[in-house]
């Protein structure tokens, strides 16, 4: 009898375990080891102290102190191939190729000069070529690519002087074709813009693509130089004035302004609301997150272990980690300095005593089970 009481328990409890209720997958077909572990890396943690902040408000500091050309002051537009020049030779309009718009410092309080019929050789004025050079009467081919308007026209005047006394030349670009800027990403009005003889900077940039949208994420612009791309936090440029990143643009330079899937960090852990959390135009610091889920969970969360895991978007094998303890005082004003970045994760632990208990929950049941089976095959005993 106690042995047919047994194997009837024991079948009963095979078939209950071969009904899998709820959510289950067969991991026959799988060779996994639950067991293994991934890597045997050993992350440092940082404690989150006001030394750490201060290394991270001089880190974007440093950033910020762009190495890329700025000052507007040394900015001088190289002519290119495709560009107009229009270059008038006083007193001389049969070689001119646009009509005198102003009289040059040298020759005022001189008569005006006499009109002319003569149709000038390029209406429209000189286009240069692909050889990087105009065609101008009595002289041919001059070389004109990679030079600034002020060189082009010394050149001008020295190659004239051999033929004309003291010639005055002017010099002028009457379209721009040969730089461009690609306007891209979250601005109103994307596109192509041409480089001038006014500097273009990056906010320029920006306000002639008719502003950023409403879900642009200016501080993380992306601007690709020769091959490379750079990230510029232009929003510092309009909130706080920081012209060292109001670099200034040159001819195949593409500015990207993306925008803000990737503001956000993602609260995980003992909280009482677990989410992601976006980043506002401001910044968020860890207080911030946390008051966005709100706050800890009192209940299960070991406030020592608020941990932020930070590198996904530079380097996956090797993240940063940084631990705050909120046991201690000075915690409540560290949390509301430490910046929080782009993808962020931020994890609150859970305390000693909710991870046993939590394991009882887990066995209980089948302690209970192994007591009523018990039951069953000796009654006699209960």
């Amino acid at each position: 009898m106690l042995i047919r009481t047994t194997v009837a328990v024991t079948c009963l409890a095979t078939l209950l375990a071969a009904c899998a209720p709820g959510p289950w997958l067969d991991k026959a077909r799988l060779q996994d080891d639950l067991d293994a572990r991934p890597t045997t890396e050993v992350y440092p943690v940082q404690q989150i102290t006001a030394d750490v902040i201060m290394q991270q408000v001089r880190k974007v500091a440093v950033e910020q102190a762009s190495s890329l050309p700025s000052d507007m002051t040394k900015w001088d537009y190289k002519i290119g191939t495709d560009d107009i020049l229009g270059v008038t030779v006083w007193d001389h309009p049969e070689l001119s190729s646009t009509s005198p718009t102003s009289v040059p410092e040298s020759v005022v309080g001189a008569p005006p000069l006499p009109t002319s019929n003569i149709v000038p050789a390029d209406s429209n004025g000189h286009r240069v070529g692909s050889d990087g050079a105009i065609f101008f009467p009595t002289l041919g081919r001059v070389k004109v690519e990679g030079m600034s308007i002020e060189t082009v026209r010394e050149k001008f005047v020295k190659l004239l002087g051999k033929n004309i006394r003291d010639p005055q030349v002017d010099v002028r670009v009457l379209a721009y074709r040969s730089q461009r800027v690609q306007m891209t990403g979250e601005v109103k009005n994307p596109g192509t813009m041409s480089v001038t003889d006014v500097p273009l900077t990056l906010v320029d940039a920006i306000a002639r693509a008719g502003g950023e949208t409403t879900n642009a994420d200016l501080s993380r612009l992306h601007l690709t130089r020769d091959g490379k791309t750079m990230t510029i936090d232009a929003q510092s440029i309009l909130e706080h004035g920081r012209m060292k990143e109001n670099v200034l643009l040159k001819a195949g330079d593409v500015v990207n302004v993306p925008d803000r899937s990737d503001a956000r960090v993602f609260v995980l852990g003992e909280v009482t609301k677990p989410q992601t959390v976006q980043i506002a135009r401001a910044g968020l610091t860890l207080a911030d997150a946390l008051a966005s889920v709100n706050s800890i969970d009192v209940r299960a969360a070991d406030p020592r272990q608020i941990y932020v895991i930070r590198g996904a978007a530079e380097n996956l094998q090797k993240p940063t980690v940084y631990r705050l303890d909120m046991t201690q005082i000075d915690a409540l004003l560290l949390q509301t300095q430490f910046a929080l970045q782009p993808l962020d994760v931020v994890y609150v632990g859970t305390s000693s005593a909710v991870r046993f208990n939590r394991v009882l929950e887990q066995i209980t049941p089948s302690l209970a089970t192994l007591f009523y089976t018990k039951a069953l095959v000796f009654p006699g005993n209960y």
